[in-house]
């Protein structure tokens, strides 16, 4: 864990203003959702106004299989961000997941931006957050279910991001001991756990792992969004950018994840390029229970404010809807068992 908080405040900072102001996509992959089509039903039955769109998440209702993804916190432009995009969320009625809270365990000044969160998102569903280094860090133990107090978190997000961490200057690659202590948190906590890539995926031998541990989410977060060795090469142009489009598609890690459901029971949640309501509707038509954005919600809240942010996923949404009119199935439980084309299948 770094020592000194105002240099993870400070690079927390450069992150926004690099992911909002230079292009940190990925470069020669996609997430892989422009390889499949949907399956035009020209003699659907279904009423376009009775399409029902919401769905359960741990036991919660939401209007919506979507979450704002964790983002940011631990510097004074955070607090900003994620007081408007609780609003957000809690006024559409999805879940919300706060930033990386390793600042809220290096210093109570920060605090403020995370619990900014729950008081503006009070209805809705709220994701703690933890690196995998701090995870692994068998001195984090006690001080995680401070972090869950400080936003009353419904869940907690484990993000692995072991690339990031071998690329980023000072950064943490010693991951040893990581499922052992995630096992140990999930006994201590009660509360369901999240793991979550930040942009190379998570394939069904990882996921399998995770599960054996008691995690009781997988967030596959796959390559072709946004690329966070891309990010700290931008940050630090002294290092080599060969592993830029590092990762897994996002759709193959949806699909490997997904096998899992036949003898698991956990939520599979798709993000990783997520930007449009014919992705969303792709993702959970190949096995995801929910879908997760971030980068696009993120520039969406800094150029155009909660309205802005509500225009964007409803608008999203409504693509999705009209999707399942054309692909004749009425709810989400039904979306996910809809098959998807190849585009080679269709010449």
């Amino acid at each position: 864990m770094a020592k000194d908080p105002h240099l993870t405040s400070k690079r927390k900072k450069e992150h926004i203003e690099l992911c909002l102001n230079e292009d940190v996509g990925f470069k020669n992959k996609t997430n892989g959702f422009d390889k499949y089509e949907f399956i035009h039903n020209a003699v659907t039955e279904i009423n376009y106004e009775e399409i029902d769109l919401s769905t359960k998440f741990f036991g919660s209702k939401i209007s919506l299989p979507f979450l704002i993804s964790c983002m940011t916190g631990g510097t004074i432009e955070a607090q900003s961000i994620n007081a408007n995009l609780a609003t957000a969320a809690n006024e559409i009625g999805i879940p919300i997941g706060v930033g990386s809270q390793r600042q809220a365990l290096e210093n109570s000044k920060y605090h403020i931006s995370y619990k900014i969160i729950r008081k503006n998102a009070p209805d809705v569903p709220v994701l703690g957050n933890i690196g995998a280094a701090q995870a692994a860090d068998k001195n984090n133990l006690d001080k995680i279910q401070m972090l869950i107090d400080l936003i009353e978190a419904d869940a907690l997000v484990i993000h692995l991001n072991p690339l990031q961490e071998l690329i980023q200057k000072n950064g943490e690659p010693d991951f040893s001991g990581l499922l052992k202590n995630i096992e140990k948190i999930a006994k201590k906590i009660k509360l369901p756990i999240i793991a979550k890539e930040v942009g190379s995926g998570i394939n069904k031998s990882s996921a399998r792992k995770l599960l054996e541990v008691g995690v009781r989410g997988i967030d596959v977060a796959g390559a072709g969004g946004t690329s966070w060795s891309g990010v700290e090469y931008l940050r630090n142009k002294d290092s080599i950018n060969q592993f830029w489009d590092w990762g897994l598609p996002t759709t193959y890690c949806i699909k490997d994840v997904n096998k899992l459901k036949k003898s698991n029971y956990f939520t599979l949640i798709a993000s990783g390029g997520i930007s449009s309501g014919e992705e969303i509707a792709k993702a959970i038509a190949l096995g995801a229970d929910l879908t997760a954005s971030a980068r696009p919600v993120l520039k969406e809240i800094s150029v155009n404010g909660i309205e802005g942010v509500k225009y964007l996923i409803n608008s999203w949404f409504d693509t999705v809807k009209k999707i399942m009119y054309l692909t004749g199935v009425n709810n989400i439980d039904e979306l996910k068992k809809i098959k998807l084309l190849r585009k080679e299948e269709l010449y």
